[in-house]
């Protein structure tokens, strides 16, 4: 099993991801960054990846998509929904779609190292 978590971060607001991704890497996962939702897709397609931060409301393709695309990619990728427009409709979609969790902005960077720790216990890494 390999040492450190690979994760693709999205969102398109770039103070999220340049504000998480050293949190994340801090905790010892190798984090890739994209604002683009399109080049995060073209990037799931390529690779592999143990979890999947996403935004649900962002131009061209949408958080879902981003499921979608991971989680044909791999079954076992575990992708966690960011979004400043939480709603109950919307959490049972990404849900019932094979989200592994969904967090409402603002959020600070120990509740999402939370949702991340359990995402990691459930594909079998140590705990971060």
């Amino acid at each position: 099993m390999k040492e450190k978590l690979d994760i693709l971060l999205l969102d398109d607001e770039a103070i999220v991801g340049n504000r998480l991704k050293p949190v994340l890497e801090k905790v010892g996962c190798d984090v890739e960054l994209f604002e683009d939702p399109k080049k995060a897709l073209n990037r799931i397609r390529e690779k592999k990846f143990d979890i999947v931060i996403t935004d649900i409301m962002m131009p061209d393709v949408n958080g879902i998509q981003i499921l979608e695309e991971a989680r044909e990619k791999s079954d076992i990728t575990k992708v966690i929904i960011i979004t400043g427009y939480a709603t109950v409709a919307m959490a049972r979609e990404a849900m019932d779609k094979g989200a592994f969790d969904m967090i409402a902005k603002p959020f600070t960077p120990d509740d999402l190292r939370s949702v991340i720790a359990k995402a990691a216990d459930s594909l079998g890494y140590k705990k971060l």
